[in-house]
């Protein structure tokens, strides 16, 4: 009886399925493990036909196996471990190994089968191949990549080896251009210093001549005054009205080479901004045409700056005689000086004749002058000067102009 308990403690602990049928099929008992791997009860299955647990395909075939074994003794399954797919209560299918044992007890034959669930073993063995077949795969990706890895580092060499060869040349080609360039570098740099010495021996030389048909405009002036003849007087203007103009070309041809030189740089001190651009006004009034005006306003407090106020003094200069240049004789010319906690800023507004939209990039480039000034007399270098005086002291430069509106020129200069 002792042994008896137990058996049946070791069959239903068991961690495989235990089930045991008669010489028809018919289920006489099942163990917890087999219970579970079925989804069924021990009552749904005991007296029920063993088919119950097979596939439809397995069921067709279950009967007839019985019957050839105990007609013939050929084992199909009894004694022959083979893997076979178990189907749940729900109608889930999983794959496990059984083996058939016959058992020969009281009088009558029994069959026990032992269930070992392969779910585990088939996931992990498909797992494997899945691993294999990309393994497979990575190998055959890395082998053609190698292979033509190998081929590019072949067709490497064979460019290297050919560079090899021609080294020598390039490198005897590259000393040959090198020394040209430091040929051409000093051609560059003595030129540079004649250029530099020609203008200032040209603007020295042009002074003198320049400074003598000055005076003797003004004495022939005086002179012809008894005579009163006007038309000595119009053609004096005219001379005086030529030395100026070539006097101011010579001038910013000067300043333009001084500031490329390094000659120019930005001396700051404090003086009153309000001030130096009234007397600015006053001063300009002499260059106006016909009816034109300089109107001049200040905002802000009334305080002193600190800026290079001849550098500043000149780029007012230079957009207050734009303006007169380019616009009409009934032109109002609209000077503005502000200033705050932290900028100074300076606006210059005329109603002439604008700059085109095409000319505007190229405004402050050396010798350019907008294709709208016709004959208006000027040397292009005006704005270019006003732009690197600007950047000297810090500030900025912005504009807008329309055709036939007018131009601003805003000047805005950091003062904390």
């Amino acid at each position: 009886m002792e042994k008896a308990v137990l058996l049946k403690a070791i069959i239903d602990n068991a961690i495989d399925g235990l089930i045991t049928i008669d010489e028809y099929g018919i289920i006489e008992s099942i163990n917890p493990s087999a219970c579970t791997l079925f989804k069924y009860t021990e009552a749904e299955v005991i007296g029920k036909n063993i088919s119950i647990l097979m596939t439809k395909t397995d069921r067709i075939h279950h009967d007839s196996y019985l019957f050839r074994y105990k007609k013939t003794g050929d084992a199909n399954i009894i004694g022959v471990g083979r893997e076979l797919i178990g189907q749940t209560k729900n109608g889930t299918q999983f794959p496990f190994r059984l083996a058939v044992s016959e058992v020969k007890y009281s009088g009558r034959v029994i069959y026990a089968g032992f269930i070992h669930d392969l779910t585990r073993e088939k996931d992990a063995e498909s797992n494997l191949q899945d691993y294999t077949s990309s393994l497979e795969e990575q190998v055959q990706e890395r082998t053609l990549s190698l292979r033509e890895t190998v081929a590019a580092l072949e067709q490497t060499k064979k460019e290297l080896n050919l560079s090899l060869e021609n080294l020598g040349d390039t490198v005897n080609i590259l000393k040959q251009t090198q020394g040209e360039l430091n040929l051409s570098l000093d051609k560059e740099k003595e030129l540079s210093k004649l250029r530099s010495r020609f203008v200032s021996i040209a603007s020295h030389e042009f002074r003198t001549p320049l400074s003598l048909v000055q005076l003797s405009a003004s004495l022939i002036e005086r002179h012809a005054l008894q005579y009163e003849n006007p038309n000595i007087g119009k053609h004096v203007i005219k001379i005086k009205d030529a030395v100026l103009n070539v006097t101011a070309i010579l001038n910013d041809f000067l300043s333009l080479e001084k500031i490329d030189g390094g000659m120019v740089q930005a001396k700051c001190n404090y003086f009153n901004m309000k001030e130096v651009a009234a007397e600015i006004a006053e001063e300009m009034q002499i260059a106006l045409n016909g009816n034109q005006k300089i109107l001049y306003k200040h905002r802000g407090p009334d305080i002193s700056i600190k800026l290079d106020q001849n550098l500043l003094k000149n780029c007012i200069v230079i957009l207050i005689d734009n303006a007169i240049k380019y616009s009409g004789v009934d032109c109002r010319i609209q000077f503005y000086t502000k200033i705050n906690d932290n900028n100074c800023t300076i606006r210059i507004c005329d109603n002439g004749i604008g700059i085109p939209i095409d000319d505007q990039k190229h405004l402050f480039e050396a010798f350019f002058r907008a294709h709208n000034t016709g004959k208006i007399s000027g040397s292009g270098l005006g704005l270019s000067i006003l732009s690197r005086y600007t950047e000297l002291m810090k500030g900025k430069v912005d504009f807008r102009s329309r055709i036939n509106k007018g131009t601003l020129f805003i000047l805005q200069f950091p003062i904390s």
